[in-house]
């Protein structure tokens, strides 16, 4: 080392200041507040989501939840619907109707889901179709959904095509369709005319029923 006088070469003065300043940039570059920050965490589908689109598929929509039919047991009202422009608030108990396609309810049992009821085409539960049901295939209905606190949910079914044609002959085939549990039969069933008594269902070969884990 080159000394004049008691002091160190400039040169080598500047040369320890650059480093220096190398160091500190390197210190500033690796601090916390200027670190990437981590990727996020992808969204968790609730079950109650997962089940909805498990068997009406993505536009599947849940407008009720709970003990639906007071039989302790945790159901689901699953729905497509035509327009999504205009929902009504099923949950807190608009008796507002709605325009579907296609409804499930599911119910929750030992840790496992099941369908209790299905309207696609026809109303189905697992025994087979509903009494007083149109006998013809219904390509979309209209459901007005009612929560009573001690009876349970029920739901009314109007053939869409049914309004169509009521608006057109004063009233004609404008059948609607009531369906609530049925504590005896411990299934969901059609309401006779008085509103009263239960109708009996039409057997299929085919069960309309699927379990989903």
């Amino acid at each position: 080392m080159d000394i004049k006088n008691g002091r160190i070469v400039p040169a080598l003065v500047v040369g320890l200041a650059s480093f220096l300043m190398v160091g500190c940039r390197t210190a500033q570059q690796t601090t916390p507040a200027e670190a990437a920050d981590p990727p996020a965490a992808p969204a968790v589908v609730p079950e109650t989501q997962q089940v909805a689109e498990a068997v009406l598929g993505r536009q599947a929509e849940i407008i009720a939840r709970g003990d639906l039919a007071r039989n302790g047991s945790e159901q689901l009202l699953v729905v497509n619907r035509f327009d999504k422009t205009a929902r009504g608030d099923a949950e807190s108990g608009n008796p507002s109707p709605i325009f579907v396609t296609r409804v499930v309810i599911v119910e929750k049992n030992d840790g496992k889901w099941s369908e209790v009821l299905r309207c696609d085409e026809h109303l189905k539960n697992p025994r087979g179709y509903l009494g007083g049901a149109p006998g013809s295939p219904v390509t979309g209905w209209r459901l007005v959904v009612n929560r009573d606190t001690e009876q349970g949910l029920e739901l009314q079914f109007t053939p869409a095509v049914a309004l169509e044609v009521s608006s057109n002959t004063g009233g004609a085939n404008n059948r609607t369709i009531a369906i609530r549990w049925n504590t005896k039969a411990k299934r969901y069933q059609s309401l006779d005319q008085s509103h009263r008594g239960y109708l009996g269902e039409v057997p299929t070969l085919e069960t309309p029923q699927s379990i989903l884990k």
